[in-house]
């Protein structure tokens, strides 16, 4: 597999059809090595435009979602980020080229600690990784964005909550097969302006909270 056209395929024919047109987040995308970050045996599908499964039933989100998620939260140069399911590691690695530092959080050991290890050997330094349940218990401090890459059944207030005035979340919310993945702004008076942008599927965050059950 030649990466380096692969990659420049699905930059063009995937990631700008899908509606991402922001420069800054094509040129990541085109440089940073997404091959890296994937199961060997699942390298050859590195570019499609397809969950590619992990550890623990989870997955990478597909090529076209990352790129949307990233244009969405519209990160500045000294964004402080926190992303919620380390995963793979590769959306982390597009974070931390896009803002000045990222907390990114995982309920699963083997995930952060491969992560780190792929992040390192790219010179990649501007990341903090931590093990444990973001659905129980976020980092402190406030955010100027939040990726939540598990979607939600019903909207979790408490990334809201952990954003700074101005601040920016990308969440998935709802129950498969169709998924509302929205952005949602913290106003200066702390109001929520919401806007869904496209729907999606995309694996719930283990332990998030499911809508009520109805009862008859």
């Amino acid at each position: 597999m030649n990466a380096e056209f692969a990659r420049r395929q699905m930059v063009e024919q995937q990631i700008r059809t899908f509606e991402v047109s922001d420069a800054n987040v094509l040129e990541v995308l085109s440089e940073l090595p997404r091959e890296d970050f994937v199961p060997l045996g699942f390298r050859d599908l590195a570019f499609a435009d397809t969950p590619i499964p992990l550890k623990h039933g989870q997955s990478m989100m597909t090529p076209t979602v990352e790129g949307r998620l990233l244009q969405m939260l519209t990160l500045k140069p000294d964004d402080h980020v926190l992303e919620i399911g380390t995963g793979s590691g590769f959306l982390c690695a597009c974070l931390a080229r896009l803002a000045r530092s990222v907390i990114s959080v995982d309920l699963f050991p083997d995930f952060t600690e491969g992560a780190g290890v792929i992040l390192r050997n790219l010179g990649i330094e501007n990341v903090i990784l931590k093990t444990f349940d973001a659905t129980r218990e976020l980092p402190d401090g406030k955010f100027d964005a939040i990726a939540v890459t598990g979607s939600c059944p019903i909207f979790d207030n408490r990334f809201f909550d952990a954003l700074n005035p101005g601040g920016r979340l990308f969440i998935i919310t709802g129950s498969a097969p169709v998924m509302d993945a929205r952005i949602v702004v913290k106003g200066s008076s702390g109001e929520q302006q919401v806007t869904s942008v496209f729907e999606t599927d995309v694996k719930p965050l283990i332990n998030a909270k499911a809508p009520p059950a109805f009862s008859f």
